[in-house]
């Protein structure tokens, strides 16, 4: 191996798991990142005492390469309760995992959300979600989500009032149209684990991640401009030479800095945070989700009540998605997350402060036609690529997809 470090563009989760990885084999490198701080998409804002992850996020306990590179002791994760509250017909009805909480999942059987058969389907989906490996089910035959809810004999009630706000949810896909090997393997790492939030914010994943590589191994405020073989161009024209370059920005950035590479599309996402004083609208750490899909909101959560560090003492913090863009002003966007809230709630949100709204360009990538297939993270002699983009949209496929990059330039090193 030369001298010269491998040069990884972009402090993300994939771009810090690449390092790591390299850390590991004693193989030199610099991580350049163009902002103050790592993690990419996956980031903690404060303000006024509360976190604002940017954009609703949670993290899934149940992922294996998670499971491998973090400690979950030190992030002290905050647990949703395992289902979802779901508005539909003015009111809302409890779904619960019948394997985690069986009694409220017995008290919901008979609620509008699906049919009796719909609710047995689910042990079906289960089932077959938790056979084998957790890579096994990326390499079945796919196809768009919806069709394989109605192959597997789901109604379309239970289709359009629970998968596409919940599901869809998660995918930022309303229409279902992802992969189905997306939907059986977060369908099994959300019944073989839990979905948390750490206390610290979803920033602190990248920042314990970030914590493992020796110091001065991440430049920040670095922005690369272009990117050759074996040579990286910074802002203001300075070059760094490097046996290798591993391209780890997400976005529309790789296309920019790699002409060879067709542009990635993206999926929009829209989260709005409030300030609550005094008790929350609800009591339990559960999702609210829209089962009647009128604009605008598609989900709702509290998370100071799965972590209560999320808001300082005496308040809440409210989180509301809306997906897609809207082509509204975040005015006329919040009158309606408001007037919809409190139709949902029965209560005065007159009470509630507006703290930011995020409106997530590239918040996950998208595929046409949709599917889930590792891509290669050699693009050349000398230039790797890696990140959720190269997999599947997921913090799981980006920590993943960096080792990978790691593990391919230590085989071409030599």
């Amino acid at each position: 191996m030369s001298s010269e470090p491998v040069v990884i563009v972009g402090a993300g989760l994939a771009g810090l798991a690449c390092a790591i990885e390299l850390h590991k084999r004693q193989i030199p490198f610099l991580l350049l990142e163009a902002s103050h701080a790592p993690g990419g998409r996956v980031r903690t804002d404060r303000l006024d005492g509360f976190q604002l992850d940017r954009g609703f996020q949670v993290y899934l306990t149940a992922y294996p390469e998670g499971e491998r590179l973090l400690n979950y002791k030190d992030l002290q994760f905050g647990r949703f309760s395992p289902g979802a509250m779901v508005y539909l017909n003015g009111s809302f009805h409890r779904v619960m995992d019948p394997w985690r909480e069986p009694f409220a999942a017995l008290s919901g059987i008979l609620n509008p959300v699906g049919s009796m058969k719909d609710k047995l389907l689910v042990a079906r989906l289960r089932a077959v979600s938790m056979a084998g490996k957790p890579e096994d089910l990326l390499r079945k035959p796919e196809k768009p989500s919806h069709q394989a809810l109605q192959d597997y004999g789901f109604s379309q009630n239970m289709i359009d009032r629970f998968f596409r706000p919940f599901f869809g949810g998660i995918m930022l896909d309303a229409e279902l149209n992802v992969s189905s090997r997306m939907l059986e393997y977060v369908f099994r790492m959300m019944a073989a684990g839990d979905t948390t939030l750490p206390a610290q914010g979803m920033g602190a994943i990248p920042a314990q991640l970030a914590a493992q590589l020796p110091a001065n191994s991440i430049r920040y405020g670095a922005r690369v401009e272009a990117v050759s073989d074996r040579v990286v161009r910074l802002q203001g024209n300075e070059e760094i030479s490097a046996t290798a370059v591993v391209v780890a920005t997400d976005g529309p950035a790789p296309a920019k800095l790699l002409p060879e590479l067709a542009p990635i599309e993206s999926r929009m996402a829209m989260t709005l945070y409030f300030s609550i004083q005094g008790a929350a609208p609800i009591t339990d750490p559960i999702i609210l989700l829209n089962g009647d899909m009128e604009w605008p909101i598609q989900n709702a959560c509290i998370p100071s009540l799965v972590c209560p560090s999320y808001a300082p003492p005496g308040h809440h913090l409210a989180s509301v998605v809306v997906l897609g863009d809207p082509g509204q002003s975040d005015a006329a966007i919040e009158s309606a997350v408001r007037t919809q809230l409190t139709r949902w709630l029965k209560q005065d949100l007159s009470g509630w402060r507006l703290l930011r709204t995020y409106r997530i360009r590239n918040a996950h990538p998208a595929y046409r036609p949709e599917t889930v297939a590792e891509k290669p993270t050699r693009l050349k002699s000398g230039v790797y690529i890696c990140g959720d983009h190269r997999f599947m949209p997921s913090i799981q496929a980006a920590l993943v997809n960096g080792r990978h990059a790691a593990e391919a330039v230590a085989e071409h090193a030599g």
